[in-house]
């Protein structure tokens, strides 16, 4: 193959493309089958055999929310456990809150509360040699494109379809949050396309990210307010009570997703793996909609 490969190389490069497309997909298909396909065989064994699952998460938090409406739909016949296993070295991740582990100890227990409220999670615990039906780390190693709908990734490995324009999480409102625009950019997943500087001539916009997070957005909307967020439950109240929420793919849009609330995606270029579902959700790529799309949301009247 290599020698075949190597002439069709010199003397006609569609060959060789073509002999290289099939040669990657054949070692596709022996990793998958040799590695991942018992796993996968392994999850669709427990869900059918089994009344109680014990489900693993070692990934960001914005992850773990975006595998519940995944567990909340196995709950409807199953009794659901999740484990969160800390301290999973990470390769790099720019500006990262939890330095250089997927999820550390400080944001487990802020996202501990906001867990801890939804019914159909049993048991929250982080893990300790648990015994492990559904290890949603498989996800990272599989040999799949990951650019696409992350908060479908976990019924990739489950086989479980899912309503995405229903509520998957539940939160409390505070009143006097009701009219205001709730935001949050991290430093990753931006879209360096577009300015948020036409904010400016908006009084009731909230951010709920990190205090470095805000500062530098700071620099362009001079009347941001900084909210300190206790938790991601405080995080969730705070979006479910909001006029509507604008965010790039952190924490705080898939908790919107959850929600239902009226929501505005900035999408990034790069890694366009979050997506809008269901009623008054928006995302957007460039200046013009940006700007058409928020003036949409600020102009509805839901309270």
């Amino acid at each position: 193959m290599f020698l075949k490969k190597f002439w069709n190389k010199i003397v006609n490069d569609r060959k060789y493309k073509e002999l290289k497309y099939e040669e990657e997909k054949e070692k596709s298909i022996l990793l998958f089958r040799k590695k991942f396909e018992p796993n996968i065989n392994f999850i669709h064994d427990r869900i059918k055999t089994k009344n109680v699952l014990n489900f693993l998460h070692s990934g960001h938090a914005a992850d773990i929310i975006n595998v519940l409406p995944t567990i909340k739909k196995l709950s409807e016949t199953h009794k659901c456990n999740l484990y969160i296993n800390l301290n999973k070295p990470i390769k790099f991740y720019y500006k990262h809150p939890a330095g250089k582990f997927y999820l550390n100890k400080k944001i487990y227990l802020m996202l501990e509360p906001l867990l801890k409220r939804q019914e159909y999670l049993n048991e929250i615990a982080i893990y300790n040699n648990q015994n492990i039906d559904i290890n949603f780390d498989l996800l990272r190693e599989l040999p799949l494109n990951l650019l696409f709908d992350n908060v479908t990734y976990a019924s990739v490995i489950t086989g479980v379809q899912l309503d995405l324009t229903t509520p998957f999480i539940s939160a409390d409102n505070y009143n006097e949050h009701k009219d205001k625009i709730v935001i949050q950019r991290t430093f990753r997943y931006r879209n360096q396309f577009i300015s948020y500087k036409f904010l400016n001539d908006f009084n009731n916009l909230l951010f709920v990210g990190t205090i470095e997070e805000f500062n530098d957005l700071k620099r362009e909307i001079k009347n941001l307010i900084f909210y300190d967020c206790k938790n991601f439950l405080d995080m969730a109240n705070i979006v479910n009570s909001s006029k509507f929420v604008l965010a790039n793919s952190s924490i705080t849009f898939p908790i919107a997703e959850g929600l239902q609330v009226p929501r505005l995606l900035e999408s990034s270029p790069d890694f366009p793996a979050a997506q809008p579902h269901g009623k008054n959700a928006y995302n957007f790529y460039f200046q013009s909609h940006f700007e058409e799309k928020f003036n949409i949301l600020n102009e509805l009247n839901l309270k």
